[in-house]
């Protein structure tokens, strides 16, 4: 699957110059010969240097071609070369089939001169992110799967067990010589990729957005980029929501190829990036000095998540250490233990500790073993645990189920001149006590949501610096990042509750509200969230409501 590229023309094989050569070119090269994508397109003859004719020179493929001779050249013979710049190439020997897009499919790879499948036997998150590395997508799998349909020929692996960092699956650790099986092509595994990258950034979480299709990688489009959409791909590939900058104008310098995307109106809340309506794939009027980037903030040590559950409230527990994310081993996790990660996570406790496997195999290090909260604890780092290592496989991934807090937490404006201006306070759903929002990160968008929240409609200006005072009580929210369209603060992104990275008493955030023209409602005095003396606001002042007649219909 490597080596010096020869084209036949007129019955004779010649060679093609490097000038221009490119990853396009390779793949358009590789495709042809029935692999999968390049990995490398080597110029300076680094297989040697070929005889007879320089067919080809300048090609200026897209990737899209069947062939060499369909991309733009200078013309058949007609170059300015030697045989010292002969061009090369190194093809995957991997490939995805039957899926339903380029980046998912059903897992083939090349051996011993013919095209096989790989059993599910084994086959985990690890496999298939090695799958995924092996065809050119830096982040891996986002699942593993089975359900492409059964191949045909030879089931060449089986019994896999890939390791986090592996970068090829015919390298893996097996438990069968390659060839050796006890699977029938009901079982051949598959995998969904990741189809973003980031480029050209000055550390791995941030550049300039790539996204994949068709069989090649391209640029989006900044038209319409927002903070919005920059949080859809950061959460894409596994970074954290809070705090994501969207950049234009390529600040991270020109792509190539296909502008795939533009005008992209995510809401924030989508799994990927091409979930949002957006004008069609590589349907544009834009040039690649308007390729949209983005910055994503790394987790803090110790964050929390869930995944493989069908709702947010539940999931196997993964943990943030280092520069990667990994598991939790079941060994002696109990409810005490559930119930902080569930308090971390920002709901109100665990309602069970699930099963191994109940959520499916994660991937990474298993990070904590032999877990011992005390249940007091306000993240799971802080617990008691073994020292170091573990004595776990994948197979013992705990999983949660927690209990959501009230699912609208109150909200109020405090110390201000008028009712629609103050300092912002949230009254916990999970503990019923007012605190305040730190102001880092604390933009106009936020302060629309709190607006509109509070029935003062959907106009607001965001103030800082605890212009309304500090108030008291914890800090519940920090690193607010609001994309304008959710229908109250707590589903705004966020750190978690009552988790903060050094703010402040001079931090705490505020908003200035339009005053309104129609009427509002709201609950006061009760004790809780959804009970209370009715309010209401007409021409921006609050007052009460007479009982005369009131009923359970109004």
């Amino acid at each position: 699957n490597e080596g010096r590229v020869e084209v036949n023309f007129n019955g004779q094989w010649g060679t093609v110059c490097d000038d221009l050569w490119t990853i396009e070119d390779a793949n358009v090269a590789c495709k042809h010969l029935g692999y999968g994508a390049a990995t490398m397109a080597l110029g300076r003859a680094a297989f040697g240097q070929g005889d007879g004719t320089i067919w080809l020179d300048n090609l200026r493929c897209t990737g899209s071609e069947t062939d060499l001779f369909s991309c733009p050249h200078n013309g058949p013979n007609v170059h300015n070369c030697g045989h010292n710049e002969d061009a090369g190439v190194v093809c995957t020997d991997i490939r995805l089939a039957d899926g339903n897009n380029s980046y998912s499919g059903r897992v083939e790879v090349f051996t011993m001169g013919e095209w096989g499948t790989v059993c599910d036997d084994s086959w985990q998150i690890n496999d298939a992110g090695t799958a995924c590395r092996q065809l050119g997508f830096p982040r891996g799998a986002s699942q593993e799967i089975v359900g492409f349909g059964g191949g045909t020929g030879r089931i060449w692996l089986d019994d896999l067990y890939c390791g986090y960092t592996s970068q090829s699956l015919l390298t893996c650790p097996k438990g069968r010589p390659t060839g050796s099986h006890n699977c029938d092509h009901s079982e051949d595994a598959g995998t969904v990729c990741i189809p973003v990258r980031l480029v050209n950034g000055n550390c791995e979480n941030e550049g300039r957005v790539e996204v994949f299709h068709n069989g090649n990688w391209g640029t989006v489009c900044d038209d319409f980029w927002n903070t919005a959409d920059a949080t859809v791909v950061c959460k894409q590939l596994g970074y954290e929501s809070n705090g994501v900058v969207a950049y234009g104008r390529a600040e991270f310098g020109q792509g190539t190829g296909d502008i795939i995307l533009d005008n992209l109106i995510c809401r924030g809340n989508e799994s990927s990036i091409f979930d949002c309506p957006h004008n069609g794939e590589t349907v544009h009027n834009c040039n690649h000095a308007e390729d949209a980037g983005v910055f994503c903030p790394i987790p803090a040590q110790g964050a929390l998540r869930l995944g493989g559950g069908s709702v947010e409230t539940e999931g196997r527990l993964e943990v943030y250490l280092g520069s990667s994310w990994g598991t939790v081993c079941d060994d002696m996790f109990g409810i005490n233990d559930a119930n902080v990660a569930c308090r971390q996570l920002g709901f109100l406790d665990a309602i069970s500790v699930e099963p191994r496997t109940t959520f499916g195999y994660g991937g990474g290090p298993i990070y904590f073993d032999d877990v011992q909260c005390r249940g007091n604890e306000s993240r799971l780092i802080d617990c008691p645990r073994r020292a170091a290592g573990h004595n776990c496989g994948h197979h013992e991934d705990v999983g949660v189920r927690c209990n959501p807090c009230p699912p609208d937490r109150q909200i109020r404006l405090v110390d201000g001149a008028v009712p629609n201006e103050g300092r912002v306070e949230i009254r916990s759903g999970c503990s019923g006590e007012w605190g305040t929002v730190c102001d880092d990160g604390w933009d106009h968008t936020d302060a629309r949501v709190v607006c509109r929240q509070l029935g003062f409609g959907s106009s607001g200006t965001a103030i800082g610096s605890a212009g309304f005072g500090q108030g008291s009580g914890p800090i519940w929210l920090d690193r607010v990042t609001c994309t304008g369209n959710e229908s109250t603060l707590s589903r705004c992104g966020h750190l978690g509750i009552n988790i903060t990275r050094s703010c402040g008493n001079l931090e705490v955030a505020g908003a200035r509200c339009t005053r309104l023209q129609g009427i509002a409602v709201r609950l006061v005095g009760g004790s809780s969230y959804n009970e209370g003396r009715v309010e209401v606001n007409y021409n921006g002042e609050w007052g009460i409501v007479c009982d005369d007649g009131w009923d359970d219909t109004d």
